[in-house]
């Protein structure tokens, strides 16, 4: 349910107030009064208002010097303020708009008016918001980006050193090659990914849907992440049904489902430490794919954010280490038609579940 708007009323005459209460009774605003400009100011310490309706006659400090000094606050300036005037020479009203007032309206106050000035300016504010929220995002966005593709990087810069100093086994060369491969590979993924993920925002991502068989498919992912297994002295465990079905998916698109969730598996699987990818058909042209790791495991409230593209940044202690992998496997998942979710994996870590 959307939050009501805030409305601010400073005026030193409380029956301005009533009147202004009673025009706008049925626009749902929850409407605030202080006296005098000297409390407004120690009101927006603690309460930020949607829009502010401002008397310009009043005592000590009248409307022009509050609005000086209000919009000269970088945290208050985007706030709307109309200005409510009985002055109606146009030096007066040019004033009022010079000092940062957004509108005005004269007295005797007009209810047809003054409900209409009240929504426009809401609309800018709303309008501001929702650009600020937008910049947020993609702040936090960014910020998620680069987390993600700092590690692979690191790995290809640090092994290419060892490379070029030299002094290294044939052995230890071709680790260092593979390793340079894998974080190229990794790094290819996800720009492959954020540019999937725009098209699908964008509506203009079209799926390839092949009929698959699913028993080969995470087959091969296994196969390919086994060198990656061995280094870290962890067991993948696949229990996957005989070869022979299959089902109508994007193989491109889901083999990287795929390989996102084995990535994170191995990611936060402790060495020594099993890793099981099962599989199978649970209806004509359905299947249930599940990666289970002995991990930290993911704590409940965040087992629907880590899959959201934009929330990470409100965890991004929890989450950010997760990046854009899950996201992927969410919107790829969703664009088939099923869903994927999280849940512990008793005595520890995680079990994701993919439905199609």
């Amino acid at each position: 349910m959307e939050k009501p708007a805030q409305i601010l009323i400073i005026d030193d005459e409380p029956d301005n107030f009533d009147v202004i209460d009673a025009l706008l009774d049925r626009e749902g605003y929850q409407l605030s009064y202080v006296s005098n400009a000297q409390q407004a100011l120690t009101l927006l310490k603690v309460f930020l208002p949607d829009v502010i309706l401002l008397d310009v006659m009043m005592p000590q400090m009248n409307g022009i010097e509050f609005c000086q000094q209000f919009k000269s606050n970088s945290q208050w300036q985007h706030i709307p303020i109309i200005m409510v005037t009985a002055l109606n020479s146009k030096e007066d009203l040019s004033q009022c708009i010079s000092v940062g007032a957004d509108d005005f309206i004269s007295k005797p106050v007009n209810g047809t008016e003054l409900r209409s000035r009240v929504r426009s300016m809401l609309r800018i504010k709303r309008q501001y918001d929702a650009l600020q929220e937008a910049l947020q995002l993609r702040e936090d966005l960014s910020n998620m980006i680069v987390h993600d593709l700092r590690n692979p990087l690191t790995s290809i810069i640090l092994a290419a050193e060892m490379l070029r100093v030299g002094n290294l086994s044939p052995e230890r060369q071709h680790q260092k090659s593979n390793q340079i491969l894998a974080a190229g590979q990794q790094l290819q993924s996800m720009i492959d990914s954020l540019l999937f993920m725009a098209k699908l925002d964008s509506g203009k991502l079209i799926l390839q849907l092949t009929d698959v068989d699913i028993s080969e498919l995470c087959s091969s992912a296994a196969s390919d992440f086994q060198t990656v297994i061995n280094h870290k002295n962890l067991e993948l465990v696949t229990q996957l049904p005989l070869p022979g079905n299959s089902i109508k998916i994007d193989r491109h698109l889901f083999r990287r489902v795929i390989d996102n969730l084995l990535s994170n598996a191995i990611k936060f699987t402790k060495p020594n430490s099993q890793i099981v990818l099962y599989a199978d058909y649970i209806a004509p042209g359905k299947v249930k794919i599940q990666v289970a790791d002995l991990g930290p495991g993911v704590k409940e409230e965040l087992r629907q954010v880590i899959f959201e593209k934009y929330e990470v940044g409100n965890f991004k202690k929890a989450a950010s280490q997760i990046g854009l992998g899950l996201a992927f496997c969410k919107m790829t998942v969703e664009a088939h038609g099923g869903k994927i979710n999280v849940e512990s994996n008793q005595p520890q870590g995680a079990i994701f579940t993919v439905e199609i």
